[in-house]
């Protein structure tokens, strides 16, 4: 490592408290949630009395490491062997080892949609239609799969602090502070590929954590069918609200290569553990509650879950829809109409439509589908942990956007403020 530099800019309350403090605190959470909620009980906020973890489960076992390391082979197997679409990612400016501005453009191996497919379709197959498959074995021993997925996290995160140190490696910006802990929190490669066509960051981004995270939820349904005889209604509303969210996300890959964690972002343990951890085990939530706590939901409540949940959906698509076929053709009749702010950049900035509405009108229609996601729980509190949590991530994203922008287009971004008024929610916030 180098010398911490002069007037370098941390974020997350960088460089020291707050890179340890979520390094720390996010295994933490996760285990705190399984405290919370499980097979004995969940939180009770009027008398504050929790289940405390499920008892006679371990917190690690080796078959929980090796599933879990399985897994990650499994969709890199896939991945490499199932045709896929070559894409280019964005331009990417960048400094050489001796100081030259230098500019480079990837090719990607796109194919998420199809490894989804196979392995889920698979899944449902073995698991509900021939019946030689237990997926609940994934409920029984959450903490074990946990704990080995956490373990996968941070070696990787090692791994990539390490081999960023080789001398033909891309440095992130935002990753190269001199700092250890912080590089190694925030990542100092930009764009780590194991050989010259397998991007670390791109696959890890998609595909071991998202579609791990829809099988943590197949592995919820089946446990209840496995206990009550069927899947419940908020229980399939669960599954297909997120099965929809993710096959979204895949049929939709493309539009991953031009956000901040693929441009902009060095891969560390932030990115690591956010997508092989957090994502999958965080975010299946609502379906480990609903294996043993499930409510008595009138029908006018479903419909209304159902309706919030379309709301978001045509907000979250509509307008990541709308921008990403700006950037790809301007001139489209579908939206040839939009007003924009030419920057000095030469960038054009939207200021009409979806995103005449908010600078991050997509945010505020990924948060109305995460509240529909944690309402068929009910009146279970812990399964609303997820929507103010991410809450605070968007408006923390919004931030750190917000920044980068202003650094980008300097006095452009300040007319882009005074026309687009609102962060993410109109006439709000």
């Amino acid at each position: 490592m180098g010398p911490k530099k002069e007037g370098f800019v941390y974020e997350f309350e960088g460089p020291y408290l707050g890179p340890i403090g979520v390094i720390l605190g996010l295994p933490a959470v996760c285990y705190l949630l399984v405290f919370a909620c499980n097979s004995s009980g969940c939180l009770n906020l009027q008398t504050l009395e929790v289940p405390g973890f499920p008892a006679g489960m371990s917190f690690v076992t080796w078959e929980g490491i090796v599933v879990s390391v399985g897994w990650f082979g499994l969709m890199v197997v896939l991945h490499l062997i199932l045709p896929g679409q070559r894409v280019q990612g964005v331009k990417i400016a960048y400094k050489d080892d001796k100081g030259a501005s230098r500019d480079k453009q990837l090719t990607y191996k796109l194919n998420g949609a199809l490894c989804m497919a196979v392995v889920y379709l698979g899944a449902v197959y073995l698991g509900f239609v021939a019946n030689v498959l237990n997926l609940g074995w994934m409920y029984d021993n959450y903490m074990p799969l946990l704990t080995g997925s956490m373990i996968m996290s941070v070696s990787l995160s090692f791994y990539l602090f390490i081999s960023s140190f080789n001398k033909n490696a891309v440095l992130a910006p935002g990753g190269d502070s001199g700092v250890a802990v912080y590089d190694f929190y925030m990542g100092r490669e930009l764009n780590p590929r194991l050989g010259a066509k397998f991007d670390l960051k791109e696959f890890c981004e998609l595909y071991p954590g998202l579609v791990g995270w829809v099988m943590l939820n197949l592995g919820c349904a089946h446990k209840q069918y496995t206990l009550t005889g069927e899947v419940g209604v908020p229980m399939l509303l669960v599954n297909a609200f997120h099965l929809l969210y993710v096959a979204d996300a895949m049929l939709n890959e493309k539009s991953i290569l031009t956000t901040m964690d693929i441009t902009s972002d060095g891969f560390g343990y932030m990115l690591a553990f956010g997508d092989l951890t957090w994502v999958p085990f965080i975010y299946s939530l609502q379906a480990r509650v609903l294996v043993d706590h499930t409510p008595e939901l009138p029908v006018w409540y479903l419909l209304a879950i159902v309706a919030l949940k379309v709301l978001g959906y045509a907000i979250f698509r509509g307008s990541n829809g709308q921008k990403d076929q700006f950037r790809r053709d301007p001139d489209h009749p579908s939206v040839a109409h939009l007003k924009t702010l030419k920057t000095e950049s030469g960038r054009q900035l939207i200021i009409s439509g979806w995103w005449g509405m908010a600078r991050h009108i997509n945010y505020f229609g990924d948060w109305v589908m995460g509240v529909a996601w944690c309402l068929p729980c009910g009146s279970q509190p812990i399964a609303y942990f997820y929507a103010v949590y991410f809450a605070v991530l968007l408006i923390h994203r919004d931030m750190r956007d917000g920044h980068s922008c202003s650094v980008k287009y300097g006095k452009d971004w300040d007319k882009y403020k005074a026309i687009v008024k609102y962060h993410i929610v109109p006439f709000v916030y």
